[in-house]
């Protein structure tokens, strides 16, 4: 190696330190200590420290972020598609959003004022691409918030053999998601994670375990003979349900777009990469196991939201050890497009990080207003299937695959161009701008016809309906 070329890898080493002093906050800084944030500005013990998420804490929230609703419906996608198309379409997105999110850390490194992928956006195409995304962002969380209030009014059916109208469930369901989502930071909702996680996994293994036990699903038909399961092992989908399918296990993995809201709170940014791999790995084989097992026994007759697969006590014991983990998700979803619009509120002002009025009036107001609006939508498309497809469709694909093509590109496109990784690489980012705008419409199509024949079926009465929620399939 050359003086020259050890002088520069000395100037990197250094400049990368440097980064690392800048980028970590430590959990134990007071007052005396402040240390300016990009983002948030000054962070003391005068306000909220918004830069305290540790390493195990951004592998659960992320976690969480993913498995959460997603998995409830990945079953009735493998029954789309069948099982091996579904097990190879779900092993594809998973690795096209890890990848998406490994963009995510790299650019937050890059480019330290950003905050959510608004900021990005305005980077790579100015006002106009902030604005879009900004609105998709928002309109998207508060759709996964609204299918948080009704994964948790289902649950409260099942778990009461429907005790009360829906509509109240959904009330209730509201009231939990904005009381636990008005917790300030990221960092104190950590421990609620780490308790809703493990309800989730274990409410969907209990299932799991249950269908492979039990002699037929609880939608089969009836009869004293034994009964096989019709799984298939390629489906032949029309198109409207294949892509419906494919929408379902976008949804699986659209925690995406809230992986710049953590990165932005984690202590030391530069630990995202590892937490991303632990979380991924982890997540895809929850979700090959839980989705191929279920579908095996189950094959045409199984439930959305999975849970409901087994029927009976099962379906009340799974949906209870479930509701913890589904108020947690609510929360999550609820939190983080409340804390990006009262971040870009009061971005620049001291009302951020302070405990004055109008910080409190603002951020109450951001969490109650996404609520109000996620409980109408709840109420609007009670049709768990066919909420999480659009979700997935029509918002998720927007926020978890064209922008990270289009981040990559960005930083990328000037340097490198002699090496082969950099021609795989912008290959891989244009595959991924067009694979997403491909589902985006085509998904968005699709649910779009599935919902209007749902409300041609029940002549438009399941809108704000009193009747049980629990027993779809």
């Amino acid at each position: 190696m050359s003086v020259h070329e050890s002088s520069n890898a000395e100037k990197e080493h250094l400049d990368d330190d440097r980064l690392d002093e800048e980028l970590a906050i430590k959990p134990t800084q007071t007052a005396q200590t402040a240390h300016h944030d990009v983002v948030f500005g000054e962070i003391t013990d005068e306000g909220p420290n918004y830069r305290n998420v540790g390493f195990l804490g951004t592998v659960i929230l992320m976690m969480k972020s993913q498995i959460g609703l997603g998995i409830l419906s990945i079953p009735s996608a493998f029954n789309a598609l069948g099982m091996v198309p579904g097990v190879i379409v779900l092993c594809g997105v998973a690795a096209i959003t890890t990848w998406s999110d490994y963009v995510i850390g790299r650019f937050k490194l890059n480019h330290r004022e950003v905050y959510g992928i608004d900021d990005a956006a305005a980077l790579m195409f100015g006002p106009i691409g902030r604005w879009f995304l900004s609105v998709v962002f928002c309109l998207y969380y508060i759709f996964v918030s609204a299918s948080g209030i009704l994964g948790l009014s289902i649950g409260l059916n099942a778990v009461s053999t429907h005790g009360l109208c829906t509509v109240i469930f959904a009330v209730i369901a509201a009231i939990l998601g904005f009381a636990t989502a008005s917790v300030r930071t990221l960092g104190r909702i950590t421990w609620l994670a780490w308790v809703g996680l493990p309800c989730v996994i274990i409410s969907v293994m209990i299932v799991t375990i249950a269908v492979s036990l039990q002699d037929r699903p609880s939608s089969a038909p009836k009869g004293d003979g034994p009964w096989t399961s019709d799984f298939k092992i390629v489906g032949s989908p029309t198109f409207v349900e294949g892509i419906t399918g494919v929408s379902n296990l976008v949804f699986a993995f659209s925690g995406t777009p809230g992986f710049f809201a953590i990165v932005s709170e984690m202590r030391n940014p530069r630990q995202f990469t590892p937490a991303l791999l632990i979380c991924q790995a982890t997540v895809t084989s929850i979700y090959l196991i839980v989705a191929c097992i279920i579908y095996y026994y189950c094959g045409s007759y199984v439930s959305s939201p999975a849970l409901g697969s087994a029927g009976g006590l099962v379906k009340q014991i799974s949906y209870g050890i479930a509701l913890p983990g589904l108020v947690v998700t609510t929360t999550i979803v609820t939190h983080i497009p409340a804390k990006y619009m009262f971040v870009h509120i009061l971005r620049g002002s001291r009302h951020l990080t302070s405990n004055s009025f109008i910080h409190w009036i603002t951020w109450l107001s951001c969490t109650l207003g996404v609520t109000v609006i996620a409980y109408i939508i709840a109420s609007t498309i009670p049709a768990f299937d066919a909420l999480v497809s659009l979700i997935g469709a029509l918002l998720g694909t927007i926020l978890c695959l064209q922008p990270y093509g289009c981040m990559w590109l960005y930083d990328n496109w000037s340097t490198g161009r002699e090496k082969k990784s950099w021609w795989l690489m912008v290959s891989l980012s244009f595959f991924v701008v067009a694979f997403g705008s491909f589902v985006t419409v085509g998904g968005t199509y699709g649910t779009v016809i599935g919902i209007m024949d749902s409300y041609k079926a029940s002549g438009g009465a399941s809108a704000f309906s009193c009747a049980d929620n629990s027993n779809s399939t």
